[in-house]
């Protein structure tokens, strides 16, 4: 994935052959905390929603890489962690508890993250794209409202799968966050604010 600064995307994986990859309350909350862990040193999280068999992000990114304070290289300087390998150790730690505690082996996520860009009048690409086995994003609207549309996708999709029957219902979404409802975990509301996203 190619990240650059000042932009919107929207990141999202699922199980490898469509399998769970979230089997309990627990699990769902250990993923959350892996990425406030991990992701937001390098992004503002605009929206989430974590699903039984894959997970979605919007996210305006303010780094891609970050000297890392606790690995040292063999001359004693610090190595830098990029934003790439943030996600990569998100999936990778994630994998390897679920793995021991499923008794299961080989890949828990299919192989390639997913990153569209969703602000392709700053320079990215335009966000058309598909997503096989998930419900598809159908862009046939001005480029400026790309973000709109990926937020309004992510927060609907519990109900378009009948998790929920409203969205702020569902647990593992940013959905209730907005609303005011529950105490914000991830989202950053003044990021949320100044796209002007609205639920």
């Amino acid at each position: 994935m190619i990240f650059e600064t000042n932009h919107l995307y929207h990141i999202y994986n699922q199980g490898n052959n469509r399998e769970n990859v979230y089997y309990s309350r627990q699990n769902y909350l250990l993923f959350i905390n892996k990425i406030s862990k991990y992701l937001i040193p390098y992004v503002d999280i605009l929206a989430w929603c974590l699903m039984p068999n894959h997970f979605h992000l919007m996210v305006y990114v303010n780094s891609t890489e970050i000297e890392n304070q606790t690995e040292e290289s063999i001359d004693n300087h610090y190595k830098n962690r990029t934003l790439n390998n943030s996600i990569a150790i998100i999936l990778r730690s994630y994998a390897e508890i679920i793995n021991k505690e499923q008794d299961r082996v080989g890949s828990l996520f299919r192989q390639k993250t997913k990153a569209v860009c969703l602000d392709p009048e700053n320079g990215c690409l335009p966000a058309w794209y598909t997503i096989a086995g998930l419900n598809k994003i159908n862009y046939q609207f001005p480029q400026d409202q790309y973000p709109q549309i990926c937020f309004n996708y992510i927060h609907n999709n519990p109900v378009a799968s009948r998790l929920a029957k409203d969205i702020s219902s569902w647990e593992f979404s940013s959905a209730s966050e907005i609303l005011g409802l529950v105490e914000s975990k991830l989202v950053n509301k003044q990021r949320v604010i100044e796209f002007g996203l609205q639920i």
